[in-house]
């Protein structure tokens, strides 16, 4: 059976008002950028509203199909992406100290960001990797969104950095275009397509470069709005809703799945199709009650980390430290540490 998408089900609608001005732009209607996604044309003057993640891909494929003459239409769509776009979260990355900081953040928040390619950032040797994980994508945008991601990820840098990065090489899954010169305007560089996988390479140097707006301060304040704003729409209703809260209720979270299934009179099997239906899993469930439970734990008691890790049901403190450091990209001594020295924020929207 396939896995669920590993993207929100619910998405800030700014990423649906930018590609919807897109097509109209470029001659289609709003009828033909709308169709089939269910969404009113009086929601895209609502900044704060919220559309299924299902409802702008659909809008995204009218788009796609509807400028299919135009080449590479979608590196031109991304490049509409601005810092300014994502709210909170492009504050966060504008007032990081370096552009490593800013990148690791961001990553660490990528759910409050419209990409439909899961991305991360890999380190070896001398190269720094931003790889665009595509196997979420359906096969028919494939293209399209690909090239919205990257061109959205630069133009976002080039906010950051007041210049283009310089690339060291690309290469992409996708077939090549007829025409490479929108990729070579946009790269600087020609890249490879039809390759394993898609990935942009700089000089890992360049991540510890100090970013122009740098402010720690400013920093921790906006990331605990980015952490406020994802638990919001990570607000769980149905089953996964009552398997999160029984997790939360549990001593050590010790319970496994066919003991919680047993509770809610159903088989793991079950259970685990339920799930999978409402875009989540019995893991996934438990990591996000983990995460949570340890933010508040670190930062509102003294308990030991020992302690924190048996609370949270680890058998091991390393093990814990680990699974923290791949959610948060900091270490627990040093998470608690900086929000000692964070005040309460406030004002912030």
């Amino acid at each position: 059976m396939p896995q669920p998408p590993r993207w929100p089900s619910r998405r800030s609608a700014i990423s649906v008002q930018l590609m919807t001005q897109f097509g109209l732009d470029h001659g289609l209607s709003i009828e033909h950028c709308l169709a089939n996604t269910g969404l009113d044309w009086r929601l895209l003057a609502d900044p704060s509203a919220e559309v299924a993640a299902s409802q702008e891909l659909q809008l995204l494929r009218n788009i796609a199909q509807g400028l299919g003459h135009l080449p590479s239409a979608g590196l031109e769509a991304g490049q509409r992406y601005r810092l300014n776009t994502y709210g909170i979260w492009g504050f966060a990355l504008l007032s990081s100290p370096t552009y490593r900081s800013a990148a690791q953040l961001g990553l660490r928040y990528l759910d409050l960001t419209y990409a439909f390619h899961r991305i991360r950032l890999d380190e070896d040797g001398d190269e720094a990797h931003l790889v665009f994980d595509d196997k979420d994508v359906p096969e028919d945008l494939r293209t399209f969104t690909l090239e919205r991601d990257v061109a959205g990820a630069l133009s976002v840098q080039r906010d950051l950095t007041n210049a283009k990065l310089p690339l060291l090489g690309a290469r992409f899954r996708i077939p090549a275009p007829t025409d490479l010169a929108p990729y070579r305007d946009l790269l600087g560089l020609t890249p490879q397509f039809n390759a394993e996988d898609n990935r942009i390479i700089i000089s890992r140097r360049l991540l510890d470069l100090p970013l122009p707006g740098a402010n720690p301060q400013v920093a921790l304040h906006c990331e605990e709005q980015c952490r406020v704003l994802l638990a919001r729409r990570r607000e769980r209703g149905g089953l996964s809703g009552r398997v999160r809260d029984r997790l939360l209720a549990l001593p050590g979270l010790g319970a496994d799945m066919e003991q919680l299934a047993s509770e809610l009179h159903m088989t793991s099997r079950t259970l685990r199709r339920r799930l999978e239906a409402e875009g989540t899993s019995f893991r996934g469930l438990l990591e996000e009650v983990r995460q949570t439970l340890a933010e508040e734990l670190l930062a509102s008691t003294g308990l030991s980390l020992e302690e924190i890790a048996e609370r949270l049901g680890y058998g091991e403190v390393s093990n814990f430290l680990h699974a923290f450091k791949r959610w948060k990209g900091v270490t627990p001594g040093r998470y608690r540490r900086e929000r000692a020295l964070s005040p309460t924020p406030g004002g912030w929207e």
